[in-house]
């Protein structure tokens, strides 16, 4: 029983968390497990292997920790840092601005490189930090790849080009909490050194596990790293790891058998497929939000994120109203603005498992929303727009031809 009841199904259209599949729900209706039992180590090997291909790498080595993107942050930068190393990292929204707040706070010289919010960032003024660099004392580059505050993606390849043609040695580490599994990522052809993601986002999973993959120049810098850590430290994981046990402490067992099924329904959608029904998503509700006349918090079509839409409101509504009135009205859970851009826009997520006819739902309950709060939409208007690119655009279910 829902602590607020409602008749139906909660539509669940935040960036995260996001809608759990039914197999997954099942796969975790079970009882507690000896971790130390022969099965459980087992299913953790299987799941260690696979865990590399969502983040398309065969030379990463995985850590599933018990934890939420926060912890997976901590654990990125403490085992391959050491405090007052000098790092550039970029704030463009509010997760940007915590993990920036984090690095400080573990002791870390931190160069923030902020644009405008609703901006991707700003990689002339990074070009410009690496050709002055000779010294060699950035030691990592940090960014977000989607920010879920903003609805801003950021180009990987472009960082990674310029560490490149700069000959920069700085560690390479990226925040992919909301768009692993869902956006295009490819760890290894990008030279992405540590990546990172959590359970409740693009893998459809309860919170509460934070999947880290390191690549083999990260795994050096490790060895080097002098910052303190006890419960993120890779050391201990990679002990156990060679025991054949695999947990360094007690993991849940519900979430590896929902990661296990999360995983299956993964690959048998086919990764590639998946990214293309998140990009569908993406269009068809950047289309919906122009036909109500509203403007998208993304500056540049180069930054559309496939995984949420932020969602200017005009300067006489109060986008807190329209989340608010979603919950006790329709029954539809809509995101909201955070700090700077709060009160300004209201985010929809689309992102996980989830399906076009789910999206047309949202979007006509957001448009009841308008309505309510006094903006002149036009009923059916973006579900329209939505619908027909979407008829013209979803292929068939592979499974079913």
């Amino acid at each position: 029983m829902d602590y607020f009841y409602g008749p139906g199904r909660n539509h669940l259209f935040v960036p995260g968390p996001v809608n759990i599949p039914e197999p997954v729900i099942r796969a975790m209706n079970r009882n507690n497990e000896d971790y130390r039992s022969p099965a459980v180590p087992a299913m953790t090997k299987t799941l260690l292997e696979d865990v590399k291909k969502i983040f398309k790498t065969t030379t990463g080595t995985p850590f599933m920790i018990p934890t939420t993107g926060t912890g997976a942050w901590e654990s990125a930068l403490t085992n391959t840092l050491s405090p007052g190393d000098r790092i550039v990292s970029f704030l463009i929204g509010q997760f940007s601005l915590l993990w920036i707040d984090q690095q400080q706070r573990l002791n870390f010289n931190v160069d923030v490189v902020e644009s405008e919010w609703g901006q991707g960032a700003n990689l002339d003024v990074l070009a410009s930090k690496l050709a002055a660099d000779w010294a060699h004392t950035i030691k990592a580059v940090c960014i977000v790849h989607n920010e879920t505050a903003t609805g801003v993606t950021n180009n990987l390849v472009a960082v990674r080009k310029l560490l490149d043609d700069y000959g920069h040695p700085a560690l390479f580490l990226v925040d992919g909490v909301s768009s692993i599994c869902a956006l295009d990522f490819r760890m290894d052809e990008w030279g992405i050194d540590v990546a990172l993601t959590g359970s409740q986002k693009a893998l459809s999973m309860p919170t509460g596990m934070g999947i880290v993959c390191a690549s083999p120049k990260a795994m050096e810098a490790s060895k080097m790293a002098k910052s303190v850590r006890v419960f993120f430290d890779w050391k201990d994981y990679l002990k156990f790891y060679n025991m054949g046990t695999f947990w360094p402490y007690t993991p849940s067992i519900q979430l590896l058998y929902g990661l296990r099924a999360a995983l299956d329904l993964i690959f048998e959608e086919g990764l590639e497929n998946v990214i293309a029904r998140h990009r569908r998503l993406g269009k068809a509700t950047r289309l919906a939000v122009e036909a109500w006349g509203l403007k998208n918090c993304t500056q540049k079509e180069e930054w559309y994120s496939d995984t949420v839409t932020a969602v200017v409101v005009p300067p006489y509504i109060d986008s807190s109203e329209i989340v608010r009135r979603g919950w006790q009205r329709y029954n539809l859970s809509l995101g909201l603005g955070l700090n700077k851009v709060a009160g300004k826009v209201f985010r929809i997520g689309h992102l996980g498992n989830l399906n076009e006819l789910q999206l047309l739902g949202c979007l006509s309950g957001v448009e009841m929303i308008l309505k309510d709060v006094g903006y002149p939409v036009k009923l059916g208007s973006g579900v329209a727009a939505a619908a027909a690119y979407l008829q013209n655009n979803i292929p068939l279910i592979a499974s079913r031809i």
